[in-house]
Parts: C-alpha cells; sequence; structure tokens
C-alpha cells in the first residue's frame, strides 16, 4: 500500500468509537527506531512538518507513521465532543501499530502534551523501553488550563460556561472552539502538579517569537521533567508553525541525532 494512502484503525467503544486515519512508511533500515508524528490542535498529519519529516524518514529508510486524531483530518468524529483523553488514547492504539519498534515521539504543540502524556502512561506500565526519546516542538503542554483558561476573560469563561463552547480568534483562519468539556476533561492530564520522571531523551525546539506558547512555558517544562538528558533549544526569531526551511532542517538534525543515539545502543 502507499505510505501516503491513508489506513484506519477503530479505537474506542459503543458511541465512542470512531475511525482514525493514518499513514505508515515502513522504512527499511535494519535496527532503526521508527517515528511517531503527533500534530497539534486544529493541526492533521498533512501539515507542512509532518511532510517534510515524512520524505526525510523516507529519504533515510526510516518507518514512520503520521495520524489524525478525531474531529481533525480524514479521521472521523466532533471536534467539539472530542478532549485531550480521547486523543491520548488515539496516540496509544496508533503507536501500537508499530508492533515491536522502539519509536521516537515527534510532537508539535499541543502534540508535544500528548507526547509528555503517552511516555508517561508507558512509564507507569513499566513500558518506556518503547521509546527512543522524545522530540517536542513549542510543548504546549497543560494547554487547556494554562495557554486556553487562565487567558480568557471573565465574559469569556461566562460563554463558555453558558454555551458549553467559545469561539478564540486565530491568527491562522477561522475562530477556533474551546469547549467546556475540553477544559473540563482536559484537567484530568495536567501535568504541571509534580515532576515527571522520564528515563530518556528530551529534545524542545522553541521560538522566541512564539505568540502561542511563551518561551518561558517551554522553561518550565525543563523544570518539570525529572530526567537527565534534556535539551532545550531557543530559537531567538522563531515563530509557533517553526515551517520554515531552516526550522524543518534543524528538525530533521535535531531527530536524526536521537536516530544515531537509538542505533548505537542497539
Amino acid at each position: 500500500m502507499d505510505a501516503d494512502e491513508p489506513q484506519f484503525l477503530d479505537v474506542g467503544d459503543g458511541p465512542k468509537r470512531r475511525r482514525i486515519a493514518y499513514c505508515l512508511a515502513e522504512g527499511a533500515a535494519r535496527n532503526a527506531p521508527a517515528l511517531l508524528w503527533l500534530p497539534g490542535f486544529l493541526s492533521d498529519m498533512a501539515s507542512t512538518k509532518a511532510l517534510a519529516l515524512a520524505d526525510w524518514a523516507k529519504a533515510n529508510r526510516l518507518p514512520m507513521l503520521r495520524f489524525d486524531y478525531s474531529g481533525h483530518g480524514q479521521s472521523e468524529g466532533n471536534l467539539l465532543q472530542a478532549s485531550i483523553g480521547d486523543w491520548l488514547e488515539e496516540a496509544f492504539a496508533v503507536l501500537d501499530r508499530l508492533r515491536e519498534r522502539r519509536t521516537i515521539l515527534v510532537g508539535s504543540s499541543m502534540g508535544g502534551w500528548i507526547a509528555l502524556l503517552l511516555a508517561r502512561k508507558l512509564a507507569r506500565e513499566g513500558a518506556l523501553k518503547r521509546l527512543a526519546g522524545l522530540v517536542l516542538i513549542a510543548p504546549a503542554f497543560d494547554m487547556t488550563e494554562r495557554l486556553m483558561w487562565h487567558r480568557l476573560t471573565p465574559e469569556m469563561k461566562d460563554t463558555i460556561e453558558r454555551d458549553g463552547v467559545y469561539y478564540e480568534p486565530s491568527l491562522y483562519g477561522d475562530p477556533y472552539p474551546i469547549t467546556k468539556h475540553l477544559i473540563e476533561e482536559g484537567r484530568q492530564h495536567l501535568l504541571g502538579v509534580g515532576t515527571l520522571d522520564l528515563d530518556l531523551p528530551v529534545r524542545i525546539l522553541q521560538g522566541m517569537c512564539d505568540p502561542d506558547v511563551p518561551w518561558g512555558h517551554a522553561l518550565d517544562l525543563v523544570d518539570l521533567l525529572c530526567c537527565d538528558d534534556v535539551e532545550l533549544t531557543l530559537i531567538k526569531d522563531g515563530d509557533h508553525r517553526q515551517s520554515r526551511p531552516q526550522d524543518l532542517r534543524r528538525l530533521e538534525s535535531t531527530v536524526a541525532a536521537l536516530v544515531e543515539a537509538a542505533q548505537a545502543s542497539t
């Protein structure tokens, strides 16, 4: 099957059952880790960064999996009813498509939060060795609380309480929905209430001109991580999307270094 032709995976039970679209390129490199792309809120597996990394992975014969969260892209689901817990469940399900391969999670914005939650889940299950590292691009951890709810005015919060949804103006297109369900369910997945003990390499790429995820947010994450191998790269003129050619090359070189380290350790 063409790696760009989506396949579908059923996730959830009963009324929560939904079909999740994903693209899997098997790769041919021996002893190489796989890459799992975790997109941001309202993004999908056909974004500039996802496709650029997929092309790079193909050129280097590395397996890579991309997917769309429910309510996004080619997957089923209603965005107004979806939540962080749903998207974490979907990420865990698609990770199983990679079988026994060690995997590098590459998460952009909200995808960085999902990557951290997925790593925490595996650590709690004694299965963190399934991962070879994390690459986090402008990681919006605890986004629903710290980057959404805390920034809203009392009037906006009243709208959410009354109507169940507030449409926030966006720099990138149409206003996007912030639902009461997203905020309330997100509180079950907050990381910033303790430390995050992950014994694996973590690489963070953060723009200092990011209007959505302030670079101080990335510093808070470094403090939260209770592991030795953490590197934070601050890009002085970097924005939130980090989709310029130089940003894409930086992402590729960051992933390449983790791939090399993972291969050397096997």
